[in-house]
């Protein structure tokens, strides 16, 4: 299994808030992780940041992922206990109030991948069924199209369609998505944040 990890700071921002990697643990498990900090909040960089090494050292200390379950209950424990950190970071220290992330992680081995994502940054799956977006983005236009209220072509021009419902470290508990899909040789998984275009 081969894992590439590339950033760029774009065309719109001065600076990158984008972070993020591919880790593999004593046992040769590989996680992968991009998080995006939340643009217009203060820190936003720290916040993907901080939500990265977190989380990758973690991963690096981690032993015994041998199942889907496993891997589901991994990224729930660190993900909740990494926006505990965030947010009490961004309480203590007010050049970073309101600091936030988006987070799109994978724990990946040869039979299955299991995700999970908080926010907009997405996980696509390419294999021979076709490309698809495997994740749901947590974001108020998303919610409007899910309802019907807008369509999706409506959404790419929405005037709110930076608004986020969810991310990592702007509550003191958060919500995840998690889920686990086979993983076939062939297949290709992407993480991205919401930056990447076509």
């Amino acid at each position: 299994m081969n894992a590439v990890f590339k950033t760029d700071r774009g065309k719109v921002r001065q600076h990158n808030e984008d972070n993020g990697g591919v880790f593999i643990n004593p046992e040769g498990v590989r996680f992968a992780i991009v998080a995006d900090g939340m643009g217009g909040h203060r820190a936003g960089d720290v916040a993907s940041l901080m939500a990265v090494e977190h989380l990758s050292n973690h991963w690096m200390e981690s032993k015994s992922i041998n199942t889907a379950q496993d891997a589901e209950i991994w990224l729930s424990e660190n993900i909740g206990k990494v926006n505990r950190i965030l947010f009490e970071h961004a309480r203590e220290n007010t050049e970073c109030q309101g600091m936030g992330t988006t987070i799109v992680a994978a724990i990946c081995t040869d039979k299955f991948a299991t995700i999970a994502n908080i926010g907009d940054s997405r996980c696509y799956l390419n294999n021979e069924s076709g490309f698809k977006q495997v994740t749901e983005d947590h974001s108020l236009v998303n919610e409007l199209v899910r309802s019907g209220q807008i369509t999706k072509e409506d959404a790419e021009h929405h005037p709110r369609k930076n608004v986020l419902l969810r991310a990592l470290g702007t509550e003191p508990a958060v919500e995840l998505d998690v889920m686990t899909i086979i993983f076939e040789e062939g297949d290709i998984l992407i993480l991205c944040s919401d930056g990447l275009f076509e």
